[in-house]
């Protein structure tokens, strides 16, 4: 008799460790629920050029918004070329540099540098040729050619650029946009930008006129 209660006690216990396996613990489940939802989040990364078109969006608004202090000065080097340089400041730092210039009658540049912590983040450049194009002696028509550049930097080096091309004349009725126009992936040429800047940033004490930089 007593043979016969411990085998019955021995199926059950097998049978209970049976259903266990096939039924795992709510527990468990939670567990690995809890693993995989979190997997997601771990493997979202932020865009470098993201961020960098939102910190660009932030300085401009700043400076659109006269946020910031500014100051300026002019050089003549002979008038080739003739420019203005104008800072944008915070109560610490330089956070845009603006440079406008020409080299001959019919060229003209500016380049627009947005800084944080002490290095150009993005440049914009934007250079216009312009030459007579047909037209009469009292109306003449004029071309605009013009390039932009723009150039997104991550710890001082290039990370990605784009160019964009169109000609603009003035006998036309309705004005073309620059939105119109599509950029393209060009190779990173930055080495003279940041020659530049680090130029125009020795003299952001400047005032007045001076020679040339």
């Amino acid at each position: 008799m007593k043979i016969l209660f411990l085998m019955a006690g021995l199926l059950a216990l097998l049978s209970c460790k049976e259903n266990q396996k096939e039924n795992p613990s709510t527990s468990s489940v939670s567990r690995d629920s809890a693993v995989v939802k979190k997997d997601p989040l771990q493997a979202i990364s932020s865009d470098p050029i993201d961020q960098i078109k939102k910190e660009y969006t932030a300085l401009q608004d700043q400076m659109n918004a006269k946020k910031f202090s500014t100051s300026k000065f002019t050089y003549d080097c002979n008038g080739e070329p003739t420019g203005e340089v104008v800072f944008h400041s915070d109560k610490d730092n330089v956070k845009i540099i603006e440079h406008f210039y020409a080299e001959h009658s019919h060229f003209s540049a500016v380049e627009r540098y947005f800084i944080k912590e002490g290095k150009p983040f993005f440049i914009f450049t934007e250079e216009t040729v312009w030459n007579f194009d047909g037209g009469t002696p009292e109306k003449p028509v004029t071309k605009d050619d013009i390039t932009e550049t723009r150039t997104y930097l991550q710890d001082g080096q290039p990370l990605k650029c784009l160019e964009k091309k169109y000609s603009i004349r003035s006998n036309h009725k309705t004005k073309s946009s620059r939105d119109q126009f599509a950029n393209k992936e060009v190779p990173c040429h930055a080495d003279q930008l940041l020659k530049a800047y680090e130029t125009l940033l020795k003299h952001k004490d400047q005032k007045g006129a001076v020679r040339c930089l």
